[in-house]
């Protein structure tokens, strides 16, 4: 019995893949590189925590542009393709007779280990560890639940950051009745913004000059902040993984044409909501600091809750309606090689900027957004021609040949 299946446990083939997948995948990697750029340039403390005024009105303009059509719309796709990725791997798991829980297992354990070493050595802004965690509490809890309890998750996880936020802003306020407390509450908060100050200056200091070895000793006392933020970008993204998970069961995209009048329902309810949640989101946003609850940082959460998942649902539907016409199935064709090694994509993209901006590098650190924006542009073509050469020569990405020798415990062919 185990001689006869264990020949069959083996990865995806290029032949299997649903392109339209690919194709999202590698349109998705343009909105994470757009957005993580930012992020390379300035450390997450004046990012998150403080905000940076722009220099320029272009620059103004880019960031307003990055908030409303990027910012948590990406990692909302690649949430929900990852969902959607796990319901296709199970499926096909299952159809072969194999145990799919110990492979998926394996599959994290890799992915979580590749997250450690680009965490810790390259770039703090690593989602992979997050990503590779949350699939673990997709397979204990969530693999064989029905679709309606998957959307009824899906809608507790979305409430929960805006429940976190409110209840602090209504702590905040509970502690100003009195004199005496709102001072003490006024001083709390302006210590808090002194301390990410200097965290941030100090941060900026060591990455725009420092060497490799100061840069990452930076990098790990950093790590520690990124880790206490982590949970709460957690239960957005495990909701978005839920919808993922939910599409795959439904099984929308293994028939997409028959299924054409539920993507259209996405394309008209993602544009509604996600144009009125996100520019909730970018108007309160603007008058409001993320590190300090409040009515309009409320409001804000709540406009990104709603819009960033109804906006990447339209970016969804716009790309799988295009990408069943055949003449734009051909245009869209060098975003599926990009997206077919995401993985490697993501990472080359931190070693090309890393290389770029920090001390070890060019030491460009603090360049203006509109600049990052044509920069990211650069990368996102190069990207776009290296990846269908890479794919003429070889079966995956490099990366994803290693996950995957990992993941199956036995030799892949990669010619």
């Amino acid at each position: 019995m185990d001689t006869t299946l264990k020949p069959l446990a083996a990865p995806v083939q290029p032949g299997e893949r649903i392109q339209t997948i690919d194709i999202l995948r590698g349109f998705a990697l343009l909105g994470i590189l757009l957005v993580n750029m930012e992020f390379f340039n300035h450390s997450f403390f004046n990012k998150m925590m403080t905000g940076i005024e722009p220099p320029t009105m272009l620059d103004q303009i880019a960031r307003w542009s990055i908030a409303f059509f990027a910012e948590g719309k990406f990692y909302s796709m690649f949430s929900i393709l990852f969902g959607l990725g796990m319901a296709l791997i199970y499926g096909r798991v299952e159809a072969r007779g194999l145990k799919f829980g110990p492979i998926y297992a394996r599959r994290m354990l890799v992915l979580f280990g590749i997250g450690i070493i680009h965490a810790y050595l390259f770039w703090i802004g690593d989602i992979l560890i997050l990503y590779s965690l949350l699939g673990f509490v997709l397979l204990l809890f969530f693999r064989k639940a029905k679709p309606k309890t998957l959307l009824v998750w899906t809608v507790i996880f979305l409430l929960v950051p805006i429940l976190i936020n409110a209840g602090a802003w209504g702590l905040i306020e509970l502690g100003k009745l009195t004199p005496d407390g709102s001072a003490m509450v006024e001083q709390i908060l302006a210590d808090q913004q002194q301390t990410y100050l200097a965290a941030g200056a100090q941060a900026d200091m060591v990455y725009a000059g420092g060497t490799f070895a100061e840069i990452t000793r930076q990098r790990v006392t950093d790590l520690e902040f990124m880790f206490g933020v982590m949970p709460f970008m957690g239960f957005n993204v495990l909701a978005a993984m839920l919808l993922g998970l939910y599409i795959g069961k439904r099984g929308i995209f293994a028939d997409i044409p028959g299924r054409m009048p539920i993507i259209r329902k996405w394309l008209v309810w993602g544009l509604v909501l996600g144009v009125a949640g996100n520019l909730a989101y970018v108007v309160a946003g603007e008058f409001s600091s993320r590190s300090l609850p409040s009515l309009l940082n409320t409001i804000s959460t709540i406009g990104q809750t709603i819009g960033a998942p109804a906006l990447a649902f339209f970016y969804i539907a716009v790309i799988t309606i295009l990408a069943e016409r055949p003449v734009w199935k051909q245009r869209l064709a060098p975003l599926a090689a990009s997206g077919r090694m995401a993985i490697t994509n993501y990472l080359m993209q931190t070693v090309i900027c890393t290389t770029l901006f920090y001390g070890y590098g060019f030491g460009l650190y603090g360049i203006g957004t509109a600049l990052g924006v044509l920069v990211t542009i650069m990368i996102y073509a190069f990207q776009l021609v290296w990846s269908p050469w890479w794919l003429k020569r070889f079966r995956f990405g490099p990366v994803e040949w290693f996950w995957r020798v990992l993941t199956y415990l036995k030799p892949q062919p990669i010619r």
